[in-house]
């Protein structure tokens, strides 16, 4: 394997749709509200690229670290568990990644706000340091959060409410409360992923002491939390729809809804590792459709 394989395989190109996905329900509510701003758009994407990367640069090094990859691990192969990449260079691109968010983001506060030195700016940038700080601390870190089942609730916070409700304020400079509806969608399908990434991984997170909320409540109840997490998530959505100003084709986002039900029937059946593995890039794809689908349905008719 070339060094630069090795790189794009833990960046893990295939959880960037998810976290994009924050970014683009953001906009195509803003644009729903008649709020949209080009450059917020593009500079939130960068900046949550760049945070995603982080994340999964982090993770990467902290479960090697902690032990929870190892060579008996189901799953994608790790680079710094198999040596591909070492500790120190993976140290190095997590410093350069998390400069990359921090320089990304303050771009971002000032197309926003247009200025660097006001409410709205310090509020934001105290969010994008929380995010820097959360997308390390996951794993690594003497003390993870990750490690102690707390990482349904920050991936609940940022890829919905501040993912989702963050990057339309920054369009808008407000908010409503039906905006909750589509952060809570996106934030629970994100958590979806998670849950799926800890029923792949329960016997190795348990062997190493991440006690996430699979390991703490075993397999049956992480398959029936996944139910839960994505038939509320899409609930919301259609409530969202049922509030607004409606027409039948602003449905149209139902048309994912085969998609998720074919996943949450690939989950009921699984019992090995590597059945949940490939349903975590089919739910983050489902998940960039859905909201594509429902911003061709509020935009176009």
């Amino acid at each position: 394997m070339t060094k630069a394989i090795a790189w794009l395989n833990a960046f893990r190109l295939r959880t960037l749709p998810l976290a994009l996905s924050s970014i683009m329900m953001g906009g195509v509510l803003a644009a729903y509200y008649n709020v949209f701003q080009w450059k917020v758009l593009v500079g939130a994407s960068v900046t949550t690229l760049f945070l995603q990367i982080l994340s999964n640069l982090a993770n990467d090094y902290g479960d090697t670290v902690h032990g929870a990859d190892h060579s008996g691990r189901q799953g994608p192969q790790r680079m710094v568990q198999s040596g591909t990449i070492g500790k120190k260079e993976m140290r190095i691109a997590i410093v350069v990644f998390a400069l990359l968010s921090l320089l990304s983001g303050l771009f971002l506060i000032y197309f926003a706000f247009s200025k660097v030195l006001n409410l709205n700016s310090l509020l934001f940038f105290m969010l994008g340091i929380g995010a820097i700080a959360a997308a390390i601390k996951y794993t690594m870190g003497k003390n993870p959060y990750g490690y102690r089942g707390m990482g349904d609730v920050f991936v609940l916070l940022f890829f919905g409410i501040i993912g989702v409700g963050g990057s339309f304020y920054m369009h808008s400079g407000w908010l409503a409360w039906p905006i909750a509806l589509p952060c809570f969608t996106v934030g629970m399908l994100s958590v979806g992923v998670l849950n799926l990434n800890n029923m792949r991984d329960m016997d190795s997170d348990c062997e190493a002491g991440k006690h996430t909320l699979v390991v703490r409540y075993g397999m049956a109840w992480g398959k029936r939390y996944q139910y839960f997490l994505l038939i509320t998530a899409l609930s919301f959505l259609l409530l969202f729809v049922l509030l607004s100003d409606r027409f039948i084709l602003r449905f149209l986002f139902a048309a994912a809804f085969p998609l998720f039900g074919r996943h949450l029937i690939v989950v009921r059946k699984a019992i090995a590792s590597d059945e949940f593995d490939p349903e975590l890039k089919n739910l983050a794809l489902s998940t960039l459709v859905l909201v594509l689908l429902f911003g061709c349905g509020l935009l176009i008719f």
